[in-house]
């Protein structure tokens, strides 16, 4: 089922809260099995709100905070963040990522995953990028095969991430950009 009305805007303060609940919800589904429980469980939808306040209260041009909305009228239900590629390399300047993309899991399976997906790619090359690069947890296989759908490849680059909490291995993925 798709939702034919879904627009995708760019972030707004007011839609702080909800982006807090729906980054909270989307990780307790996505890292289940990947993250540890007690981690997922703890995760506080407030905290969350009050990070995107934050965030969102700082105009950052070479970057963009996409939204998507089921209704034009509704809250946000999924978010996407792009901008230039965070750990730079001798071409650092020449790569955009795309840090985040998620959902609420209400509303997986309708298309709008592939839609937001879709407005980031488009978002990353109106901001000047050829290419671009995203971090995905190596046992997070819904969200691989999400990316190699939508025609992006790991490229062979892997790390271990602690900055969001507990570690997390994770595989690099790449493509051009339109």
């Amino acid at each position: 089922m798709t939702a034919p009305s879904a627009q995708i805007r760019l972030a707004v303060p007011a839609d702080a809260a909800a982006l807090g609940r729906v980054h909270v919800r989307a990780w307790q589904a996505a890292y289940r099995g990947i993250m540890p429980d007690a981690f997922l469980d703890g995760l506080d939808p407030d905290e969350r709100g009050d990070r995107w306040a934050r965030g969102l209260a700082t105009t950052r041009p070479e970057s963009s905070r996409l939204v998507v909305c089921i209704d034009p009228q509704d809250d946000p239900v999924g978010f996407a963040l792009v901008g230039p590629v965070r750990d730079g390399g001798a071409n650092g300047s020449e790569l955009g990522e795309l840090y985040a993309i998620n959902l609420d899991p209400n509303v997986w399976g309708r298309g709008l995953g592939q839609r937001l997906l879709l407005a980031a790619t488009a978002e990353l090359s109106r901001l000047g990028f050829p290419a671009a690069v995203l971090w995905v947890a190596t046992g997070n296989s819904r969200a691989r095969r999400f990316y190699e759908a939508a025609g992006w490849a790991a490229d062979g680059m892997e790390r271990t991430d602690d900055s969001f909490g507990p570690p997390i291995d994770e595989v690099r993925y790449r493509r051009l950009l339109p």
